[in-house]
């Protein structure tokens, strides 16, 4: 008994987490078929499901649950799996405010099944005596006249729209269901067709003018159909994946957005656009995690474009790092501004450990002058590739230091309280804001946006990316010199390892206004060239449903951590061309300097 006791109470705290951390107020999740769930009852009951099936035939003055008749077996009664398990809850105290609907789905004679039922049930009285617990009777039902002579503990699910029965014995319907395929074979996949929508619509009408909860049996069970009956205003949905429907259900509301923040698309000139003319200066802009889905979702959030969407050289890069299949930002990093992959946490070393040349060091040694920007702290492992050289990307002591040895012109990011210990001051002029560049006579500049971690958008951080940017920009042109600049829109990723949706596309967005200012610069100065990848996805992202009259994206995750999906290159601007195709992230490095006319 102490071990089974233990086993439970490990399974609640293990698998009915859920629960514990959202309500489910709006809907119900009905557990069809209940018995066929690993563990029948506790399953659906520890992870949230709020109604539950369980099919019973009477057989040797025995009520058994099973699907078939044939399939009985003797230690699968209704009391086993069902009776006796909820009065274990209940005598725990599990989720003794939770309201669960426990429907009785008769298979053999009604009223002798029945009987039989009420007899049963008599001997739990901390169920049936029990305000959240309803007992509702489906399948072989008596005669709906004679409702009311059964115990006040016994209610009964109505299918039959339209028939007249007396008051009294309407009182003891508690929910109404219909089969969902007299009025549609949708199968679930894609979308109800504009007559079933009509069809399935009307009936949940005439349905809710009953004002009893309604669900439909023989229903598709997908998390598009769930969405679309969620839509309908379907009270109870069935579904045979208890766990999964709970889940999606209750996180919908975070996943399924409206775009908090804009970004106005620039037309760019396209008048240096693909020629073969010099290259002088090269912006590049790397957004973290930034995956074809979270550009698409911020396409579609943002009235269906963005700035980068206005672009015609576009490719596809490899992400995978040297020792691993799946690459993490330092060594992502590391091969954009080296040109070598590189070990997972490497930063600026190759993957025996030795220091290898960014392309900022080679640029600075041909007198171009060079900038690192991002909503990340600056020590961050993307901005830290292109002036550092660690073999372990949380040495931040270490990184800070190589930071104040640099040659950058520029540099703005969070993170400032890693430099106490440092002499960054007698290095660069630290600006108190990056605005303040637009008068700042030094020749090395630095911005620290926080102590510690940026804001998000999301948390008010406003255009403060895009003003970087332009302000960066006047920076170093005013040198009169070539130059690279590299900006970071850091939190895509930050928000994709979180699974947020609202801050993947607000990010995303708010990523595109840097894009917009490079595009801008590059219009107005001939011979920059303008490119705009990613290190890696993150949180295999994807755009199951959304809403293009109302901006409004559903997202969904595979994952919380990076993928090794393909990241789209964009490019613009004299030899954008010779960023098209498919290659790997370190190629980005070698064609940056073969424009620039220095391999």
């Amino acid at each position: 008994m102490k071990t089974s006791f233990l086993f439970l109470t490990l399974f609640l705290l293990f698998f009915g987490k859920s629960n514990l951390l959202y309500s489910q107020d709006a809907v119900k999740i009905h557990s069809h078929n209940d018995y066929n769930q690993t563990i029948p009852f506790w399953d659906a009951y520890a992870n949230g499901a709020t109604s539950i099936e369980a099919d019973i035939f009477l057989k040797d003055n025995n009520l058994y649950v099973s699907h078939n008749q044939e399939d009985i077996t003797a230690s699968k009664t209704l009391e086993a799996l069902y009776l006796k398990p909820l009065q274990t809850a209940l005598e725990m105290k599990y989720k003794k405010e939770q309201q669960l609907v426990l429907l009785i789905d008769i298979k053999t004679e009604a009223e002798a099944t029945l009987n039989k039922l009420v007899s049963v049930l008599k001997k739990y009285e901390t169920i049936i005596h029990n305000q959240n617990i309803k007992i509702i009777v489906s399948g072989n039902r008596p005669n709906s006249e004679t409702y009311i002579k059964y115990p006040a503990f016994i209610f009964f699910d109505f299918q039959e729209l339209g028939k007249t029965i007396s008051k009294e014995n309407w009182e003891k319907v508690a929910m109404v269901s219909l089969d969902f395929k007299k009025y549609s074979v949708w199968n679930g996949l894609g979308r109800l067709t504009h007559d079933d929508y009509a069809r399935v619509s009307s009936i949940i009408a005439k349905a809710k003018e009953t004002h009893k909860p309604f669900r439909f049996w023989g229903s598709p069970d997908t998390k598009s159909a769930w969405k679309a009956f969620l839509e309908l205003g379907v009270d109870i949905i069935n579904t045979d994946k208890p766990f999964s429907c709970v889940q999606y259900v209750e996180s919908l509301p975070k996943r399924f957005i409206t775009a908090s923040n804009s970004s106005k698309v620039y037309k760019p000139s396209y008048k240096t656009d693909q020629k073969q003319l010099p290259v002088k200066n090269v912006i590049l802009l790397i957004g973290d995690g930034n995956g074809l889905s979270q550009i698409s979702s911020a396409v579609l959030a943002n009235n269906g474009a963005l700035s980068v969407t206005q672009l015609k050289s576009i490719g596809f890069i490899k992400t995978q790092s040297a020792d691993d299949f799946i690459t993490d930002s330092a060594a992502a990093g590391t091969a954009l501004a080296t040109g070598e992959k590189t070990n997972n946490r490497a930063i600026g070393t190759d993957s025996l450990r030795k220091p290898i040349p960014n392309i900022l060091e080679i640029l600075q040694k041909r007198k171009f002058a060079t900038g690192v920007i991002t909503t990340d702290e600056i020590t961050g492992a993307t901005p830290a590739a292109f002036y550092a050289h660690t073999e372990e990307r949380s040495d931040t002591d270490g990184i800070a230091k190589d930071l104040v040895k640099s040659k950058l012109n520029l540099f703005v990011g969070g993170g400032s309280s890693s430099f106490k210990n440092t002499a960054v001051e007698s290095k660069f002029k630290i600006l108190a804001s990056v605005k303040d560049m637009q008068t700042v006579t030094s020749d090395t500049i630095g911005v620290f946006i926080s102590p510690n971690r940026v804001p998000s958008v999301l948390e008010g951080r406003g255009e403060l990316l895009a003003e970087a940017t332009k302000y960066s920009l006047e920076f170093l042109s005013k040198k009169n010199k070539p130059f690279f600049l590299m900006v970071e829109g850091a939190q895509i990723d930050s928000f994709g390892h979180v699974n947020n949706v609202a801050g993947i596309v607000a990010e995303t967005i708010d990523f595109d206004t840097a894009i917009t200012e490079a595009l801008m610069f590059a219009d107005k100065n001939e011979g920059t060239l303008v490119i705009i990848t990613a290190d890696h996805e993150t949180s295999g992202f994807g755009i199951p449903q959304g809403n293009l009259k109302k901006h409004k994206i559903e997202g969904d995750f595979i994952t919380n951590d990076h993928t090794a999906t393909m990241v789209p290159i964009f490019s613009y601007g004299p030899h954008s061309q010779d960023f098209q195709g498919v290659f790997e992230n370190n190629e980005v490095f070698h064609k940056i300097l073969s424009v620039l006319e220095l391999k």
